[in-house]
């Protein structure tokens, strides 16, 4: 049958299938034939296209026409949709199969309940999970001889728990596979690791396991990807695959920098309180603006794409490689304490990592020492510190003063500049983050947060024994200069006025509504202008340039305000919850003094004025990252008129597809080069990730996530076991919140979250405590918690698949543990 025959048919042979046929075949089908093409042993079958099943009545004359030329008997009929065994998601198990289907009438009957499967509840709530559009979804049926094994199973060409490229894993079960994939059975499991063991033991021998360790190398290496793979063995030793699709959990393997392996690698963003993954051009910004700072001593090339030497993108995350250090015998000791900071997993995955022999001790430094690096890193760094610290802390309020006024120019020098051509604006927006970076305002910023921040923590060394962690973060409550908490506390009068005269109008409406009334300028003045003027460059996950601001789609802000208007209780408004926060701290400061002054009087009076500064420089901590905002917010607004003029001239779609390049693709855009279809691979990889429900903290080169393979963190029976982080016990109703934009939460709820930043933040008015997945205790999420008074629990695994919305739950922010109640 010649291939234009072939792509008229209702029926197919799947040796027929040919490239560009998915939307005909479906998913399995494509797989199929793959497998067909590149030599393997599939049993014979024939595919029933989508065109015939389409249209309502089955073409039962020609189906049994291909059963009979397929010489009858038992027979498999499965679905292949379109939307089946994609690289993203797997669709497994969401349609029907039938096995040892006998006779055409048999057959008719179960191709048409395999099709009718389809719609399935379940089969509609994967496709919506996985943001697939169920109209743009077909399906297509294979029917295959039936194989009758003697041992059958799964092959994973990587393992997908631990995500390591070097293993394979085979499950297998006496008779048919179904028993594997529904989980009736438990299998014999084997992990191989390049090697097949003589005597494995359970139902394969070794030469079954060699043969399925060379059929998965083949069947990889001709897709490309690592897959999981359908086997049976029949009773003459013949290994058949039945079929073959990609691991859709895998996590992306980290780039591969030519560097001897293995490697290790730490995630950066849940210290920043973002999980999300970073657009691609967002992660060229932040890129382009450590190369620049780490340039400057000698340490990177300031390239928009490959940044700084060590920093890599993988799905989308920023990751730190780490592998000098670990290593380093002059770092190695005292890593693990330095990761803790980042909560007790970090620190066991550390200890991990330098058990493992192929990260042996070595003598060498952790990077190259440079004479002229030393000498910037000396007069760009240590003396200006030294300098800028000791100000602080002798005129903490003349530094402040210093510090609101770099972020007032950074403010006033964003809105500078009104470039002409795409090329100029393209290089303004580079231009953007280098004022930042490298300006003299960076000092003004820098030394004095600085100085709030080692004032906030080394009184914990200086107290030991005198006063607890608890005691030192309640002083730490409440604390004055804080952006993001004065921002929080803005908004809530802003909830303030709405709900003198129009409680109802902004409580009860959608919030999308709200911003689209607001746009056409039909709502009453509440004062939103005059906030959004002040905090409209900031979002959630709002270091990607790639996310819209709060002034270009203020629905989020809307949203904070209806759950502003559903508190009640006049005590439990956030301004008296700060008031009262300042107040147990200040009481607290002094209950500690005291007692320290008369058992260690040099170290108390030492402690009390760390203490003291901290009250009045430590709240600056959000404040550089607010003044970076400014640069990153008009290299946003530069890149959208980039992107307004390719899309113009044919090169993207729309304008804001200039987000899913980077710079260098930028450039090239500009210089002439279509770049669509790559924003369609990009769009699709990003919509992948942010699917992604959780992100390694820590993965080695071979793609093994250190955390699978950690012990699991100890905890009583009905209990959750994380790190306190701002303390207090509360009891209350769980709401898992995934993403902060549109999140309703009633006061008094217990925000779930995998982690936050200052955009999750105006949440935290109404919560009655937090509980995050990721983060630290120096991360902006537990820093307002505390100047809340909010108890706050970190670093707990899996909270948010753990704990289910309306779960009672006690979580005790001392202790660093989540309750379950009756």
């Amino acid at each position: 049958m010649d291939q234009g025959a072939t792509t008229r048919a209702n029926v197919i042979a799947l040796s027929d299938i040919r490239g560009g046929m998915h939307g005909q075949v479906g998913g399995k089908a494509a797989g199929l034939a793959e497998l067909i093409a590149s030599g393997e042993r599939v049993p014979d079958g024939f595919c029933l296209t989508t065109d015939a099943l389409s249209n309502g009545e089955l073409p039962a004359a020609e189906l049994a026409a291909a059963y009979e030329a397929l010489g009858g008997g038992p027979v498999a009929v499965r679905s292949s949709a379109t939307a089946e065994d994609l690289a993203e998601a797997s669709f497994a198990g969401q349609q029907d199969t039938y096995l040892d289907v006998n006779g055409t009438r048999a057959l008719v009957e179960a191709v048409r309940d395999c099709r009718d499967s389809l719609f399935t509840d379940r089969a509609v709530a994967y496709r919506e999970a996985n943001g697939i559009a169920g109209e743009d979804v077909r399906i297509a049926v294979v029917v295959q001889r039936m194989v009758a094994p003697r041992v059958a199973g799964v092959l994973f060409t990587a393992n997908p728990l631990t995500g390591c490229r070097t293993e394979m894993v085979v499950d297998a079960v006496a008779g048919l596979g179904t028993a594997v994939v529904d989980g009736s059975v438990t299998p014999d499991h084997y992990v191989l690791n390049g090697a097949v063991p003589e005597q494995p033991g359970g139902c394969l021998t070794g030469e079954q396991l060699s043969a399925l360790l060379a059929a998965g190398s083949r069947v990889q290496q001709h897709f490309g990807t690592p897959q999981d793979v359908e086997w049976a063995i029949d009773a003459d030793g013949v290994l058949w695959l039945l079929q073959s699709r990609a691991i859709t959990t895998l996590f992306p393997l980290p780039p591969d920098n030519g560097r001897p392996k293995p490697r290790v690698y730490f995630e950066f963003g849940n210290m920043q309180g973002m999980l999300r993954p970073c657009t691609p051009m967002g992660m060229s910004a932040i890129k382009l603006a450590c190369g620049m700072w780490f340039g400057e001593f000698g340490r990177g090339s300031g390239d928009p794409v490959d940044g700084t030497p060590g920093f890599v993108d993988i799905g989308g995350r920023l990751y730190g490689d780490m592998t000098a250090m670990v290593r380093s015998k002059y770092t190695r000791k005292r890593l693990p304490e330095s990761m803790s900071i980042y909560g007790p997993r970090m620190a066991e995955m550390t200890r991990l990592v330098m058990a493992d022999p192929r990260f042996s001790e070595q003598s060498h430094l952790p990077f190259r020492p440079s004479l002229s690096a030393a000498v910037k890193l000396q007069t760009k760094v240590v003396l200006p510190a030294a300098i800028g610290i000791a100000r602080a802390f002798a005129r903490p309020a003349a530094a402040r003063e210093r510090a609101f006024a770099a972020v007032e120019y950074l403010r006033s020098r964003s809105a500078s500049g009104a470039p002409s051509t795409a090329a100029e604006r393209l290089r303004l927006a580079e231009r953007a983050q280098r004022d930042f970076m490298l300006g003299r305002e960076m000092s003004g910023l820098l030394w004095p947060l600085t100085a709030g921040i080692m004032a906030g923590t080394l009184p914990a060394t200086l107290l030991k024994g005198m006063a607890t962690d608890a005691e030192l973060n309640t002083v730490l409550g409440g604390l004055p200069h804080n952006v993001t908490t004065q921002m929080d506390l803005a908004l809530w009068r802003l909830a303030a006025r709405a709900g003198e005269r129009h409680r109802e109008l902004f409580r009860d409406t959608a919030a999308e509504e709200l911003a689209a009334m607001h746009r056409r300028g039909e709502l009453p003045d509440i004062g939103l202008d005059e906030f959004l003027a002040e905090y409209g460059h900031r979002t959630s996950a709002e270091v990607d340039i790639g996310v819209p601001r709060w002034s270009e789609d203020p629905a989020p802000v809307f949203a904070t305000i209806a759950n502003y208007l559903r508190i009640e209780d006049p005590e439990q408004a956030p301004d008296r919850r700060f008031e009262r926060a300042k107040a147990d701290a200040e009481d607290k400061l002094e209950e500690i003094v005291r007692r320290a002054r008369r058992s260690r009087p040099v170290r108390g009076r030492l402690a009390e004025f760390l203490m003291r500064r901290s009250r009045e420089l430590t709240g600056l901590r959000e404040l550089g990252k607010f003044g970076w905002l400014y640069s990153l917010r008009q290299m946003r607004e530069q890149l959208l008129l980039v992107g307004a003029d390719l899309a113009g001239r044919g090169l993207l779609e729309r304008s804001e597809d200039v987000m899913y390049l980077d710079l260098r693709e930028a450039r090239a855009a500009v210089a002439g080069r279509d770049q669509r279809e790559l924003v369609v691979e990009r769009k699709r990889v990003h919509d992948r990730e942010l699917r992604r429900t959780r992100v390694p903290m820590a993965v080695l080169s071979d793609g093994t996530d250190l955390e699978a393979v950690a012990p699991a963190p100890e905890a009583e029976p009905g209990t959750l076991a994380g790190m306190g982080a701002a303390p207090g016990e509360v009891t209350g109703r769980a709401r898992v919140v995934r993403d902060p934009a549109g999140a309703r939460l009633e006061p008094g709820e217990i925000l779930v979250a995998p982690t936050t930043d200052p955009g999750w933040t105006p949440l935290f008015m109404t919560a009655g405590g937090l509980v995050t997945e990721t983060g630290s205790p120096v991360a902006h999420g537990p820093t307002v918690a505390r100047e809340y008074g909010l108890p706050a629990v970190i670093c707990v695994r899996d909270a948010t698949t753990q704990i289910r919305t309306g779960q009672l739950i006690t979580i005790d922010g001392v202790a660093g543990t989540v309750r379950f109640e009756d």
